[in-house]
């Protein structure tokens, strides 16, 4: 599986085709999926530009992006840095009235555990993101049921992010879910071919980066996910 991540923190004065609105994520979805993704993993915005779990936020955004593209899956972020207190993030999730198709949780945030727990409660697929091997003994002390394992590389130096790929690989149990291994930065294509050489989900876009492989500039997230196809055909 290909997943696009289509905006993550990113401003627009760091690049002009980041998707905000929920207009503007449901274009650019609909564009990443006919160039072949299979899913796409949004941060929904508010009216200031500011990241939220609010219901109307979300429901917008998730609206918005099934409405074009009936049938793609959608993700959402609920990291930390979004709403720092644990219970007003379960307490966000409890009271979204639509629901993403699955949302991701750091596992080494505080709370982690009891926002995986409301997730599931809601019937939301609940993808682990691992950032270090002492996330995996985070994760495994959950309750709570995995959909899918985010090893996610934040090193941008391109060997100590293979390195800690490997590092929280070799760490999982031998029954864990499927894994999505993907970087950042000037990582995200070394790490991207990690994933494909490991046969791998993984992800690509603006979130993770603006250059195409040759270092060049992307035109926007549709032109990183055509790229990203091309390398592994």
């Amino acid at each position: 599986m290909l997943k696009a991540c289509l905006n993550g923190t990113r401003r627009r004065d760091e690049h002009a085709a980041v998707p905000l609105t929920p207009a503007e994520l449901a274009a650019d979805a609909v564009r990443c999926a006919t160039a072949g993704v299979a899913a796409v993993h949004v941060h929904p915005r508010d009216d200031t530009g500011a990241e939220s779990l609010a219901p109307a936020v979300i429901a917008a955004a998730v609206t918005a992006i099934r409405a074009a593209r009936p049938g793609l899956p959608v993700g959402v972020s609920t990291g930390a840095w979004i709403v720092p207190d644990p219970a007003a993030r379960v307490a966000a999730v409890r009271a979204w009235t639509v629901l993403p198709d699955f949302a991701s949780v750091n596992a080494h945030e505080p709370g982690a555990a009891e926002v995986a727990a409301a997730l599931h409660e809601r019937g939301v697929l609940v993808e682990a993101g691992l950032w270090t091997p002492a996330a995996v003994d985070a994760w495994r002390r959950w309750p709570t049921p995995t959909g899918r394992i985010l090893v996610e590389c934040m090193a941008e130096q391109v060997d100590t992010a293979l390195a800690d790929a490997a590092a929280i690989l070799a760490a999982l149990p031998g029954d864990h879910p499927p894994v999505l291994l993907h970087g950042e930065g000037p990582a995200t294509w070394p790490v991207y071919a990690e994933a494909a050489r490991r046969g791998l989900h993984t992800r690509i876009g603006l979130e993770d980066t603006l250059l195409l492989p040759d270092g060049t500039p992307a035109r926007d997230n549709a032109a990183l996910v055509t790229a990203a196809l091309t390398a592994i055909a």
